[in-house]
């Protein structure tokens, strides 16, 4: 359907040209909403992929997004974040339906290292508190998994970096409506959870898992809480993009697993997840925020 965004969003070009439909009216109501904290460093890249799947999803939706005041990123400038995006101050007496707390870089670092962690718990708590269900992205998920259940993060030997073939534990759980019981999904990180760490939190329920990727999906019970140890958000050209940038660093990265066609890095990667990370979306919608 469409969006009700803040015009100062620097994905909305691109929304655009995809015909995605764009309303920049406050006064709108009884539509879902949905809040997203963009910890991601290219802020445009995050805001595109999100946006594109709430804007194809069945109904309109408001969308604002947040920013951790606590700190200045270092690609993207302070003052576009200021006109465009939010702030927990601003929002802490706000009710949103859905939250979207992305990943970011920062698997090496200990939580108590990163220098928004305290108000990274704050939103947190706030999400607790003033939202009907929040997911988490990769690092995010690690992090909120961390906060909210003290589950611990493991780095792994090689990064975790491919599109990976996952299993769902539980058919029947709502965001699965629709899905085959074998999907793909992408994913980028050097880090992990381990399953007994997640069994042995009465509140806790794994929803999907990968031979190759291991854990993939946690969530809270009554869905409030919906943790994703990967990247369905990413586009076609993310992993490549991620894979030629670490390339011309010289750091000799691995070629992304089942990504492109015969592993040959000069032909152009199909996205084989969107189908299911759509109705990913549709579901988180249909059955937690409405």
């Amino acid at each position: 359907m469409g969006l009700i965004l803040n015009p100062n969003i620097s994905a909305i070009d691109l929304l655009l040209k995809e015909n995605i439909n764009l309303n920049w009216k406050e006064n709108i109501v009884n539509l879902p909403t949905v809040l997203i904290l963009n910890l991601m460093p290219i802020k445009k890249n995050a805001e595109v992929q999100l946006l594109r799947l709430l804007g194809n999803s069945f109904m309109d939706i408001k969308v604002d997004f947040l920013y951790t005041s606590t700190y200045k990123p270092k690609n993207t400038e302070e003052g576009y974040l200021r006109k465009s995006y939010k702030t927990l101050e601003e929002v802490q007496n706000t009710n949103y339906d859905g939250m979207i707390i992305t990943g970011a870089p920062l698997e090496f670092l200990d939580f108590d290292e990163i220098k928004y962690w305290t108000e990274l718990k704050e939103i947190m708590d706030y999400s607790c508190k003033k939202i009907k269900s929040t997911i988490y992205l990769c690092w995010g998920a690690a992090a909120g998994l961390y906060y909210h259940y003290n589950i611990s993060k493991h780095i792994t030997q090689k990064k975790v970096f491919g599109v990976f073939s996952h299993r769902i534990t539980d058919i029947n759980y709502p965001l699965f409506k629709g899905y085959d019981e074998k999907f793909m999904a992408p994913h980028s990180r050097y880090l992990e959870i381990k399953e007994e760490d997640i069994n042995r939190i009465k509140e806790l329920e794994i929803l999907s898992k990968s031979k190759e990727a291991g854990i993939y999906m946690v969530a809270k019970k009554n869905g409030q809480q919906i943790f994703i140890m990967g990247h369905p958000e990413y586009d076609e050209i993310t992993l490549k993009e991620e894979y030629e940038r670490d390339l011309n660093k010289g750091l000799s990265p691995s070629i992304p697993k089942n990504y492109f066609p015969q592993d040959n890095p000069k032909e152009e990667p199909r996205n084989t997840w969107k189908h299911h990370t759509q109705l990913l979306i549709d579901n988180w919608i249909k059955e937690y925020l409405l």
